[in-house]
């Protein structure tokens, strides 16, 4: 059985929190957020509590519906409006999870093509394992709200029983586990 790692939405709102202090400590202040779907809507409506900056998403998918990954990441929603909105524009990127950074570094890509002034890119958590792809070249800002050892992620957001999920949650505090 894979170890997996279950997070609270209070462990998340807490995260978020603190990356955004990291962002400004930064001096780095975007005029556009962009949500990687799905796992990153959350924690991108989480920051804009603190950022105050619009939202704008994309859908990439990686994993199919039985969570094995596929070859390459595919473009589930790509919106116009979007490309026209980056254009010489800070951007900052937002993900739940750096894992093979595959899927980041895809849409760092694509979203480089249309002439940002600058991008960075925020995750909540940052598998520490090798990655598969590296971020292209003009990425020179990233943060990250916690460092975790290879296991799986498990996000409220993903739950079908809530209650059940707290309860692994709680559970896992209970005994000490990451």
């Amino acid at each position: 059985m894979t170890e997996k790692r279950y997070f609270s939405y209070n462990e998340i709102h807490r995260t978020v929190a603190c990356l955004a202090r990291e962002i400004q400590a930064s001096g780095f202040d975007p005029d556009v957020t962009v949500a990687i779907g799905t796992g990153g809507f959350i924690p991108a409506r989480i920051l804009k509590t603190f950022l105050k900056k619009p939202i704008l998403t994309v859908g990439v998918k990686l994993y199919n519906d039985a969570n094995q990954m596929g070859d390459h990441p595919e473009k589930v929603q790509w919106i116009d409006e979007v490309e026209r909105k980056l254009r010489g524009k800070k951007v900052l990127l937002i993900d739940e999870v750096d894992d093979s950074r595959t899927t980041l570094a895809y849409c760092l890509r694509e979203l480089l093509s249309h002439h940002p002034a600058e991008i960075g890119v925020a995750v909540l958590h940052c598998k520490d394992k090798p990655k598969a792809e590296q971020f292209p070249a003009e990425v020179k800002r990233y943060w990250v709200g916690q460092h975790l050892e290879d296991i799986w992620v498990v996000y409220p957001w993903d739950a079908e029983d809530i209650d059940q999920h707290q309860a692994s949650t709680a559970a896992a505090s209970a005994t000490g586990l990451p």
